[in-house]
């Protein structure tokens, strides 16, 4: 697996073994092989370039080809456990269409976003006045397929436009291993070169989801019934006077 892309490291714990998966963008397949060989996905991929497709069905993967912007619209709904858009979707011409039809279609998705916001970009910014090139973003302005860059805030502003929850989400720097983050943090607008969301559908009378991070070590509330049942009083140890009476 490259060392480039530390945001498959991630996706592949979120997604369930025996799962069925779409990958949006997908690439030469290397996330779709990643996690056929680890967790035995049923996964299907969608990618826009021949040369891409090509090298996809060389692995033996199931990938058609297709525009993410236009295509998604012709898969049925709940057709898929995991939608899977990695980085992919600041190079979407209809973001806000793109990520409502991923949970469309899917019962949850994992997206992966560059931070513009990120304090590389803003010090590059401030002192070249230029668009920033990153080890995150690194092609120039004029090279780069990217044509909606946001920040962390921008991303989680859509998500709660687009009524959706937040059920995991974890922050990656280059060089750096992944944490978990509280995407509502003022700090990590500017720390995070990447976030990585796991998104589903806010149901009608659902409790807010309670955020996980990205590495098994969530703390899960407790049932209702467990949580309101009173607790039971411990027995005081009768306790002696010296006058022998009891209290």
């Amino acid at each position: 697996m490259s060392a480039t892309r530390e945001d498959f490291r991630e996706i592949l714990r979120l997604v369930r073994p025996g799962a069925r998966v779409l990958d949006v963008g997908c690439g030469e397949g290397e996330l779709l092989e990643l996690l056929t060989r680890e967790k035995r996905i049923d996964g299907q991929g969608l990618e826009i370039s021949q040369a891409g497709v090509a090298a996809c069905l060389a692995k033996g993967l199931a990938v058609v080809q297709g525009d993410g912007d236009r295509d998604l619209d012709y898969f049925p709904a709940r057709s898929f456990d995991y939608a899977i858009l990695s980085k992919t979707l600041q190079q979407m011409r209809d973001p806000r269409h793109v990520l409502s039809d991923l949970l469309r279609i899917a019962e949850q998705a994992i997206v992966s976003v560059p931070n513009f916001g990120h304090w590389r970009m803003r010090m590059f910014l401030l002192a070249r006045g230029r668009m920033p090139e990153t080890r995150a973003l690194p092609d120039p302005w004029w090279r780069t397929a990217n044509i909606h860059l946001c920040t962390l805030r921008d991303f989680t502003d859509l998500c709660r436009d687009l009524d959706l929850r937040i059920d995991a989400c974890s922050a990656l720097t280059t060089g750096k291993p992944a944490r978990p983050m509280n995407p509502d943090g003022v700090l990590e607008n500017w720390r995070a070169e990447t976030g990585i969301f796991l998104l589903s559908r806010r149901a009608a009378g659902a409790p807010e989801a309670v955020p996980q991070n990205l590495f098994g070590e969530v703390e899960l509330p407790k049932p209702e019934a467990e949580a309101d049942a009173p607790k039971p009083k411990r027995k005081r140890k009768a306790k002696a006077e010296t006058s022998g009476e009891l209290f």
